[in-house]
């Protein structure tokens, strides 16, 4: 007879898994941090930092559906000690770099590949594997771990920033990373059956089927699968929107953008932090109803609200601390709210077996559209002047976002599927 436990080790499992994502949001939130000393040492322009972030972003998307394969194939304990290891290894040669392809290859690629791989795809995966029960809930926590990182690291990256350097904030980063890994080796566990229990919400004890077939081929299988279905278009059109208008802009450009207005780096990092409380408020709330509310009127109003404050947002920054504050907490409730009704939708969809693939996929289009913006805002502030145009065009496309998100409903057996499909 199982053991009755006073705690279930499912909630161990998600405080660990929170930790760990809100590690890896912190280190992506760092060269918004970093882009304005990066400029003023070594003379690199905008557009390049931009360049080195977008690519660590399209990356953090693309290793998403591969790295749940990896995980369902060895173990989800593995790929994270991993993951960290590659995070350290590229922050302790970050001080040392003097290159704009340095910090490509570092902040590009490496560390585009180990945030990548601690990223929605291992919330959804965590999700789907130890609760049947709060699934949503759950979701909403892990995402919202994002924004807890913003708001523990950003002020405190940005502080030790201004006053000993910004090699001094990346050691910082690192030094906690180092702290985690151990926690990560001793504590974290892949599934329920390791330690003789069900999912949440079930009694049935399942043993876990590892991924057959082939490990790169299984993802791009699960893509075509996928492909066939109009609601995974909207999916993931949408969430193209989503990353455009927040980490690929929002997070990579907001601390320049008031920088451009004077705004003190230090500052600005607090407006990061202050959407960072508001949003894990919001999105965790989002959680819970994304178990209770049609998922795509969720989206809806999600997409509209933040398409709204974005087109507000250049007056905010003329305007002064009082409006740039209304709007850090209006766009913070909805930050990545998004993400529990897409990833409920995409798991109702395709099932807990291949949603984590799936979402993966999901999130490499958001991935792409925040690739992007990262980029393309930087481009347009150093030829415009001004981040009016990147800020005002997002947020018309959160508006089309929103009305796209109607094309989606839900059948009487919640099962999720596109109008016209």
């Amino acid at each position: 007879m199982e053991k009755k436990q006073s705690l279930y080790y499912g909630w161990v499992v998600v405080g660990i898994v929170f930790l760990c994502l809100l590690v890896s949001a912190a280190i992506s939130a760092v060269p918004s941090v970093l882009m304005l000393p990066l400029e003023k040492e070594f003379g690199w322009d905008r557009s390049a930092i931009s360049g080195a972030a977008s690519i660590r972003i399209l990356l953090y998307g693309l290793m998403g559906p591969f790295s749940a394969a990896f995980m369902a194939r060895f173990g989800i304990r593995k790929i994270m000690v991993i993951s960290m290891l590659i995070l350290i290894f590229s922050l302790s040669l970050t001080p040392f770099m003097t290159t704009i392809w340095q910090m490509t290859l570092l902040w590009g690629v490496m560390i585009g590949i180990g945030t990548g791989s601690l990223a929605n795809a291992l919330g959804v995966s965590i999700a789907n594997r130890w609760f049947v029960k709060y699934k949503g809930l759950v979701i909403g926590m892990l995402t919202a771990s994002a924004a807890t990182g913003q708001l523990l690291f950003l002020p405190l990256i940005a502080r030790i920033t201004e006053d000993i350097g910004w090699r001094y904030a990346i050691y910082t980063v690192m030094g906690v990373l180092v702290l985690l890994t151990p926690i990560v080796a001793l504590w974290m566990r892949n599934h329920p059956y390791d330690v003789g229990a069900a999912a949440l919400g079930t009694e049935e004890i399942v043993k876990p089927v590892p991924l057959a077939g082939n490990l790169f081929l299984a993802p791009i299988a699960a893509l075509t699968e996928a492909a066939r279905k109009g609601t995974f278009w909207l999916l993931a059109g949408t969430f193209f929107f989503c990353g455009f208008s927040t980490n690929g802009l929002i997070g990579t450009h907001l601390i320049p953008a008031c920088g451009d207005y004077g705004i003190p780096i230090a500052t600005a990092a607090g407006l990061l932090s202050l959407m960072g409380l508001f949003d894990l408020v919001g999105t965790t709330l989002s959680g819970w109803l994304s178990d209770r509310v049609d998922g795509r009127w969720l989206l809806f109003w999600y997409y509209g609200l933040r398409g709204l404050s974005l087109i507000y947002l250049p007056q905010a920054l003329g305007t002064g601390y009082t409006q740039l504050t209304i709007f850090a907490v209006f766009y913070g409730l909805d930050w990545i709210a998004t993400v529990p009704p897409t990833a409920k939708l995409a798991s109702d969809t395709f099932g807990k077996e291949k949603a984590g693939m799936i979402f993966g996929w999901i999130v490499v289009a958001h991935q792409a559209g925040a690739s992007f913006a990262a980029y393309e805002a930087g481009f347009m502030r150093d030829w415009l002047g001004s981040y009016t145009v990147p800020f005002v065009t997002a947020g018309f496309a959160c508006l089309f976002a929103s009305l796209m998100a109607l094309r989606i409903r839900r059948s009487k057996l919640g099962q999720t599927t596109a109008v016209g499909a």
